[in-house]
């Protein structure tokens, strides 16, 4: 499974055409975490093995955090562990009203590790995240709106559909200034104020030169045309009915107007 994440989003990342990335489960999963049984008791005794499998895992995990394109978590069931962490790395996550929310590691003797606890203390308050840490309890889907740890809640039957409108609105923006947005994002968080404003500055400038200025020449200048209201809405942006995309689980195909789907597995 790792495996296969990993050659689906570089196929994903390397296809121009796709420009935004819905992850979902299958069943009543989005992601229950790591296989307990496959991956902790059958390797616990072959640590190179862990590790070389612990590294595919950590390695596609930051692919998805550092995606070029825009990512949206479709959590239609249980997110557990592990699969909270993937939640949490997409940058958007709309939740069925089925949605079950986890950390339960210590249920086993053991604590969220791999990213799960980091993520989770980005999301949450220090304490809401030790909360879910340190007693293991699930929270439901409207419990994860409120404390923010998702986005907003949809009737499970709407799911797919909200997410593939979500995406749809999406697919309509610019796609360089949404993948310089979310390189802003990630560092300016590990960074200064006044660091951060360099840095913005200077990714602005790599902005106007990746987009050979669109940004002025198209979407300001239709602003000065009367043409749109920002508040509003966005400009037309040059080839912005590309397709987002679908991976049915074993493939990495790109198909016109749906997601990147991902079979949750684990241990609740």
């Amino acid at each position: 499974m790792h495996r296969e994440m990993a050659t689906a989003l570089a196929t994903l990342k390397a296809d121009d055409s796709v420009r935004v990335l819905i992850l979902t489960g299958s069943g009543d999963s989005f992601c229950a975490g790591q296989d307990l049984k496959a991956f902790f008791a059958e390797n616990f005794d072959d640590p190179l093995r862990a590790r070389r499998i612990t590294d595919v895992a950590m390695d596609w995990a930051e692919v998805l955090r550092t995606f070029p394109k825009p990512t949206i978590a479709a959590v239609n069931g249980w997110c557990i562990g592990g699969g909270l962490r993937v939640m949490g790395l997409c940058d958007i996550a709309v939740a069925s009203d089925r949605a079950q929310f986890g950390l339960s590691e210590v249920n086993f003797g053991n604590f969220p590790a791999g990213g799960s606890m980091k993520i989770t203390m980005e999301l949450l308050s220090h304490r809401d995240a030790l909360y879910m840490a340190l007693t293991g309890e699930s929270i439901d889907a409207a419990t994860a709106e409120r404390v923010r740890l998702i986005n907003r809640v949809v009737a499970h039957d709407r799911l797919m559909k909200d997410v593939s409108l979500l995406a749809e609105k999406l697919s309509k923006k610019n796609p360089v200034a949404m993948m310089i947005a979310k390189e802003v994002f990630w560092r300016d968080k590990q960074m200064s104020y006044s660091a951060a404003v360099e840095w913005e500055l200077a990714k602005q400038a790599e902005l106007s030169y990746l987009q050979k200025g669109e940004w002025v020449r198209q979407g300001i200048q239709k602003f000065v045309d009367g043409d749109y209201k920002p508040a509003y809405g966005s400009y037309a942006a040059s080839g912005a009915s590309a397709p987002v995309a679908k991976k049915s689980r074993g493939s990495a195909r790109a198909k016109a107007s749906h997601a990147t789907k991902v079979n949750g597995r684990g241990s609740k």
